[in-house]
């Protein structure tokens, strides 16, 4: 059916990395899931002093002009992670970041004006003093607040994250949008993986270029369609089953010992770094 030009059997195939790219996200999110369910510390804190703890530490750490202290803040994160039991799943996210961020911020160790402190072989690019101390800023800063929020989510059931936001007044417009593409999201990787698993059991041989083309273009068409389907349809059915835009859980919110001592330890953490953050 294929003629030569078919792929090699080096050549990845379209509808194969996919599936395991779609694969891969569903068990990443499975694994966030998990780990909300561990008997770690963070897990048994009241998601509303998580919340706003964790919302004060990011706070305190983009407004903070000192890298030590920015630095600290992460490093206060990175023993709750380890208490919490999630340091594995937040190795990627690190590392992902860094590359990105370092691939931001390169330009402005050169081009920042100031003391130079040593030129690169070869080039003879002068790496100056301001630009190096903006690169570990913005770096630090965009690690510690990513490794911050993550380890919120990834410590507390994501509806009770959505109650938590309720009960700091945030607009119930915004909980709904927000609790709804978190479900949407994964209903449409859910989609796509069954449409592409459908593809894979009635083809016979490999795609060509241009047939992984046609694929692509053809598979975003039907995720489109079913997405505008889809969205009127998770309407009308949650509406008829009482929904009006506040999240009901069976759990109730009981502060206890263990989460007002967290809730000072945040403050306090909070505190200390907006001052010494200032100096």
């Amino acid at each position: 059916m294929f003629g030569p030009k078919c792929s090699t059997g080096r050549r990845r195939d379209f509808v194969e990395g996919t599936l395991r790219r779609l694969a891969g996200t569903m068990e990443y999110a499975t694994r966030a899931d998990d780990s909300a369910e561990h008997a770690g510390l963070l897990q048994q804190i009241d998601p509303r002093v998580k919340l706003g703890g964790f919302l004060l530490l990011i706070v305190a750490a983009v407004t903070a002009q000192r890298v030590g202290v920015i630095a600290g803040i992460f490093l206060a994160g990175l023993l709750l992670a380890l208490l919490s039991g999630v340091v594995r799943t937040l190795t990627k996210l690190w590392i992902g970041i860094l590359v990105f961020t370092g691939a931001i911020v390169l330009p402005a160790l050169f081009t920042t004006p100031g003391l130079t402190l040593w030129h690169l072989p070869w080039v003879g690019w002068a790496v100056t003093a301001p630009g190096l101390h903006s690169a570990m800023m913005l770096i630090v800063r965009s690690e510690t607040s990513a490794t911050l929020a993550t380890l919120m989510v990834l410590t507390s059931r994501w509806v009770h994250l959505l109650k938590a936001l309720r009960v700091f007044r945030m607009p119930v417009v915004f909980v709904v949008i927000l609790g709804m593409t978190h479900r949407y999201i994964f209903l449409l990787l859910q989609i796509a993986q069954d449409f592409f698993d459908a593809h894979r059991a009635r083809r016979v041989g490999r795609l060509n270029p241009a047939q992984r083309r046609h694929m692509a273009v053809s598979s975003a068409a039907v995720l489109l369609n079913k997405s505008m389907q889809l969205s009127s349809e998770v309407y009308d059915a949650m509406q008829a089953r009482g929904f009006r835009g506040t999240v009901y859980t069976l759990d109730e919110f009981r502060m206890k010992g263990r989460d007002w001592g967290m809730l000072a330890a945040f403050v306090s953490l909070a505190a200390a770094a907006f001052w010494m953050g200032k100096q």
